[in-house]
């Protein structure tokens, strides 16, 4: 996580052209230099580009998005306790001191790796093809619907900037729904937020919630009382933070609880509408379904044609790279490594570490020295909050829970933020929200004016209907 500090530590402008190269007949660079292309500027590929830093070589970094997040703290994001801004960091400060780095914005359409080239689309230019001497593929992981695809309009994930800004609107939105009709089955499926899925991210969203409407909604309405406000949080598995051990999955289940949150485990989601969900035969009316279930590796690291797991995660070789092409790499969610006979989690340090490893294999492989050990990942533990002053940390045998686990999880987190700024920026936020429980990041995205307008042409025969 702290892969932006590390770049930091260099000196003068990138001096890599992003434009394509000629190449010579073995496939090697015109330019004087290698050329390492690394798609994805998640933890992964920025830690890979960190470790690149004084390598011999140009690193070029390509991303669709401008802007490093986060990830663990989208959901405060999503729950108006955070700003954009407070979680995400521009990728091209990355290059701003690191000599041998250049960002381009731009979106990874194709690959081949017999005439190692990608196919790059970008708003601003035609697409184009850009060659690579070496590629470093850290592409994530986009949500799965578990081949119910239908579901995901009625029920949008949490994995972007955007996705947490139209979450934090549909959730504010519900309350004012709920106070300005007079219908009380409206109301009610207004205050019924559906979270489907109950790993880290539906239980830390789940608990924000709660305190949202316990605590910082409290009157700020004439009609409804948002402490009515019903969440409830579905888990196909037996307990919730199924990757978590079973003792302290039950310690956040009854936290939960606390909250006002209704856990159900052993549960499928059947059917996901714009009035709610069907779930073990029986209906749900809600507004606001939340999907917080499962990944699925970047379309991607299917155009590799090589072997994947379930998730579509490509299988790599002790060094991560594939088996009939060393030179190409493949990290972070969309990598599947096995270790002690079981998957590496998605999480970010696993990721980190993976980046760091791969950019020690090319500096290794740049300076025709051997690449060293194979991949191992250190477990520093898995930590998952669960509200105020209470979270969870689990490293091997040593599981921990409540505040001063909290306070833990709230250090390490403000720690590893990418710039200092956000660290400055949360920790004032996070000490107003805990001495007065305020969110000021309460803000409703207002839609375009063609949007409006379609919403209103659309909506007139419903609510004509309605009034007949």
């Amino acid at each position: 996580m702290d892969a932006f500090r590390e770049l930091n530590r260099g000196g003068g402008e990138a001096v890599m052209p992003a434009g394509t190269e000629s190449r010579q007949p073995n496939g090697a660079s015109a330019a004087a230099r290698p050329r390492i292309v690394i798609v994805g500027g998640g933890f992964a590929g920025v830690a890979a580009a960190g470790a690149l830093a004084r390598c011999d070589a140009d690193v070029l970094l390509i991303d669709r998005r401008n802007h490093h997040i986060f990830q663990p703290l989208l959901y405060q994001v999503a729950t108006a306790v955070l700003s954009p801004s407070d979680v995400a960091a521009p990728l091209r400060q990355l290059a701003r001191r690191q000599r041998n780095l250049t960002v381009m914005l731009g979106e990874v359409t194709d690959i081949d790796l017999a005439a190692r080239s990608l196919r790059v689309s970008s708003p601003a230019l035609p697409e184009r093809t850009v060659p690579f001497d070496y590629l470093i593929i850290a592409t994530g992981v986009r949500p799965t619907y578990f081949g119910h695809d239908e579901f995901a309009p009625y029920a949008p994930s949490l994995k972007t900037l955007a996705d947490a800004e139209a979450i934090r609107g549909r959730i504010l939105s519900a309350y004012e729904q709920a106070e300005e009709t007079e219908d009380a089955e409206a109301r009610a499926r207004a205050l019924t937020f559906v979270l489907v899925g109950a790993g880290p991210t539906g239980v830390e969203l789940a608990a924000s919630i709660a305190q949202m409407a316990r605590v910082t909604l409290v009157s700020n309405f004439r009609r409804i009382d948002p402490a009515e406000t019903r969440i409830l949080l579905l888990e196909g598995a037996p307990h919730i933070l199924p990757s978590f051990h079973e003792s302290l999955s039950r310690r956040a289940a009854r936290h939960l609880h606390g909250l006002g949150v209704e856990v159900r485990t052993g549960v499928m989601v059947e059917k996901v509408d714009a009035l709610g969900v069907s779930v073990g035969g029986q209906r749900i009316e809600s507004n606001t379904v939340l999907w917080t279930a499962g990944v699925q590796a970047s379309p991607l690291i299917k155009r590799l044609g090589v072997p994947t797991d379930r998730a579509g995660r490509a299988s790599v070789g002790a060094q991560l790279s594939l088996a009939e092409h060393p030179h190409v790499f493949v990290i972070g969610d969309a990598a599947s490594v096995m270790q002690n006979d079981r998957p590496l989690p998605g999480v970010a340090q696993v990721a980190i570490q993976q980046g760091r490893h791969v950019g020690r294999v090319l500096r290794a492989h740049l300076r025709e020295r051997p690449p060293g050990a194979p991949f191992s990942y250190f477990d520093r533990g898995s930590m998952a909050v669960v509200g105020k002053n209470f979270a969870l940390l689990e490293r091997g045998r040593l599981r921990l829970s409540g505040a001063a686990t909290w306070l833990v999880w709230a250090l390490l987190h403000i720690m590893f933020l990418p710039q200092p700024q956000n660290r400055v920026r949360v920790q004032i936020q996070w000490l107003w929200s805990y001495l007065t429980g305020q969110r000021s990041a309460r803000l409703i995205p207002e839609a375009h004016p063609e949007a409006r307008a379609n919403t209103t042409a659309s909506a007139a025969p419903l609510t004509r209907a309605a009034n007949s």
